[in-house]
């Protein structure tokens, strides 16, 4: 819910990115008649990147070199890529943030490159 609160006109307000994150909850249940905590899992686990490229300066040039991802940034940025993916897609749209919210995890969670986090993750 904390990564839902970013952003200008919704910073702060916890309680409703808890309830967006209710009603997505709610509407991934009517979807998949799974548990929806189990769909969460399954989308942070599929849409955390394993490897990530970091710079390193040796002798005055600058090159780009692939690390691996220790374990926690790689739950805290699949929970970035899916709140920025769910945001974007609700963005001018007529569709609630809710519902692009619980597209975006149900996307993510069977793999579906119709995911922004997916999509980003092959990227890097």
């Amino acid at each position: 819910t904390n990564s839902l609160m970013m952003h200008g006109r919704n910073n702060g307000k916890k309680l409703l990115s808890m309830r967006i994150l209710k009603h997505a909850f709610e509407i991934i249940n009517l979807m998949t008649n799974e548990n929806p905590l189990q769909i969460l899992v399954d989308a942070i686990i599929n849409s955390g990147p394993r490897e990530d490229s970091t710079r390193i300066g040796r002798a005055g040039t600058v090159r780009r070199q692939a690390v691996d991802v220790s374990p926690m940034r790689r739950v805290n940025q699949a929970i970035w890529l899916l709140c920025t993916g769910a945001r974007e897609a609700a963005f001018r749209n007529v569709k609630t943030i809710a519902e692009c919210l619980a597209d975006e995890l149900v996307n993510a969670a069977k793999g579906s490159s119709n995911s922004y986090a997916i999509k980003k993750k092959d990227e890097l």
